[in-house]
Order: structure tokens, then sequence, then C-alpha cells
């Protein structure tokens, strides 16, 4: 394999450097896969807009999930080029593994850039690092770190309150097992204190079987749902689904974890609150396989949710979902697939949602 910090490309040609004419139906182009040499693996992606329209994806590459030299990689699509640029390494560790990067541009313009480190050889023992950048993600801060506790890990964007705070969804993961998220995994969110320049703890979800990366919107001053990865292993079972969650207070204290309607095959979920004011939810609608991917729109804040689509079906693996709506209200989800080494962008609309059954 080359050097996951060397990248090889030259006469390269990557799919991510096609205009895919984004349109009113649903679009998806491959971005990268193995031929990026920044590694066969290539998971998860995460992705923001920035203030001057700008897409920036980030993953996180190298030889394989357990490996040591790891390394988080950032991508800008431009309006100009319409293109992705070649991905360049963002965020490493010279010791350790790094992972889960998760790239946001908060209202006052600084892009974070979070992500973990894994401290020995499971993810239990991770922790949560972020730099940040105040010239649209061309230029990063020195590492710093956001939680030391050990089993802390993120993958979920921040969402900001009615009270304009930013909360952080994390989680903290137990049991040291690399094929099962322990009964005591819980779903956490973090605040940001401005006046402290930290992200501090602020509630946790817990559920019977444990329960991982926590996807949260408002739905009105103060409420808010999360929807989490449930707990246990990777085996068929019948009574896999999503764990549901609501707080009343802000996200300080959270109602304990229950199964939603919708599957989970022990897989990530994103949950997000569109302009028109209804929620997008992307999942894997099945109990054994992240296959299909697909999304959900309730209109009424969570009380049903008729429109249901698939966005991505066949035997390749659909998972980590990242969805964003841009401000010309395009939908714009990322998401990888066979197995891990390759990064896929869909875009949509609410509209094409609704088409469906």
């Amino acid at each position: 394999m080359h050097n996951v910090f060397g990248l090889v490309l030259l006469g390269l040609s990557i799919a991510g450097a096609v205009n895919v004419g984004w349109a009113a139906e649903l679009v998806t182009e491959r971005v990268f896969g193995p031929e990026i040499h920044t590694g066969p693996y290539k998971h998860p992606a995460s992705i923001t807009e920035l203030d001057n329209g700008d897409l920036y994806l980030v993953y996180y590459g190298g030889a394989g999930e357990y490996a040591v030299q790891t390394g988080v990689f950032g991508s800008r699509y431009t309006k100009a080029t319409k293109t992705w640029s070649l991905p360049k390494l963002i965020a490493s560790d010279p010791f350790r593994s790094v992972g889960n990067g998760v790239i946001w541009q908060a209202p006052d313009g600084v892009v974070w850039l979070f992500y973990v480190v894994r401290w020995a050889e499971t993810w239990s023992t991770s922790r949560i690092q972020a730099k940040i950048s105040r010239d649209g993600a061309r230029s990063w801060s020195e590492s710093f770190v956001v939680s030391e506790h050990e089993g802390m890990m993120v993958r979920g964007r921040p969402i900001v309150l009615s009270t304009s705070e930013y909360l952080l969804p994390a989680y903290h993961e137990t049991g040291f097992d690399p094929e099962l998220v322990g009964p005591g995994s819980t779903g956490v969110f973090l605040r940001w204190d401005p006046a402290r320049r930290q992200w501090l703890e602020s509630g946790e979800i817990h559920s019977r079987k444990g329960n991982i990366q926590p996807a949260a919107v408002e739905i009105a001053p103060g409420h808010l749902i999360a929807y989490c990865r449930r707990g246990g292993g990777y085996g068929p079972v019948t009574d896999g689904y999503i764990v549901r969650s609501e707080s009343v207070d802000g996200g300080r204290t959270w109602s304990e974890g229950r199964d939603s309607q919708f599957p989970n095959p022990n897989a990530a979920v994103d949950l997000i609150k569109l302009q028109s004011g209804a929620l997008l939810l992307v999942y894997n609608n099945s109990m054994v396989d992240r296959d299909p991917l697909s999304v959900a729109l309730s209109a009424d804040r969570d009380k049903t949710w008729p429109w249901k689509r698939d966005l991505a079906t066949g035997p390749h693996d659909y998972a980590y979902p990242v969805a964003i709506q841009t401000r010309d209200g395009k939908l714009h989800l990322v998401y990888t697939s066979e197995q891990r080494t390759v990064v896929n962008h869909a875009i949509f609309d609410e509209a094409w949602v609704r088409s469906g059954k």
C-alpha cells in the first residue's frame, strides 16, 4: 500500500471530478474509491456547506479500521470548478490511530473538525480531539482535546439550539469488544461554553441494550428528540430497532431510550430538521444488513413518517450516512460502501422524498 501520508495521484481520474449535474431528482456520485491512495479504507465521511457555498468533505483513511497509520482527509467541492479536490491530510497522530472525522461550520464562520484518537486496541479507549479553521477550511489550528474521558467518540455534527447554544452529539462506548456495542454504552451530548471555551458534558441517553451515535433535532424551543444506533452485536436479530429518546430541557437530561418503529442493524443513522420544518431520517431499513440505505420524512414533528424511499440498494454495505441541507434547499448525503472503501455523495430534495410511497 502507498504511504497514507503521501498521496500518489498523478494521472488519476476520479469520479468526483465530474460535474454530476445536480437536479431535482436523486443523483448519486462516487466521490473517492480504492484508487485514491490514502489507503484502501475510507470510512466514515462527513460534509458541511461553507460560507462561500463550497462543500467540504472529510473521511478517515488508511490500511484499515484498526491500523495505526491513519489520518483524517479533507476535500473541497467548489462551485467554480464543480469538482472535488484531491484529499489532503488534515489530522493525524504519529503514535495512535485516528478516526470518525466530523466537519461543521458554525454560525460565526469557524469551521470545526472533530475526530477520535484511539489509545489502545479498541475504540472503547478513544478520546475526542478537534481542530478549527478561521479561513474556510484552508488552514487548521493545532489539535486540542475535547474530551479526555476514555471511550468518548463523535460521529454526528453539532446542532444550533433556539438559545443559540451549540450541542454536539457524542457517545461513550464500553465493552472493549470490536464485535459488540456493550449495554453500558450511552449517547452523550457536549455543550459549547464560549466563556470557558470548552465542550462540557450535558446529558446522556441510557437504554436497555445500550446505544451510541445519537442524532438530534430541536422540534420546539427546548424540546429535542434523538435517534440512536442500537447496542448489541452484528449478528441477525428480530428485535433490532433505532433507539429513540427525548429531552424537554434543551438536551440537559434525556428520557430512557426506547425502541422506535425503525429497524437498525447496529449501524449509524442521521436525523436533521429541514428548512420546511419537516424531519428527515436516514437509516438502513433492515435489522440484519446495511442495505438498503433509506430516508423517511415526518411533517408533524416525529408523530408519523408517511414518506419513505430507498437511496441505495444492492449488496454493497451502505453505511454511516451524514445529511445536510444547503442554502438552496438541496439535500446532500455522504455515505460509504463496498466494505468501507468508497465514499458516495447523493443529492436530492424534499419533493423527491415526498414523491415516494
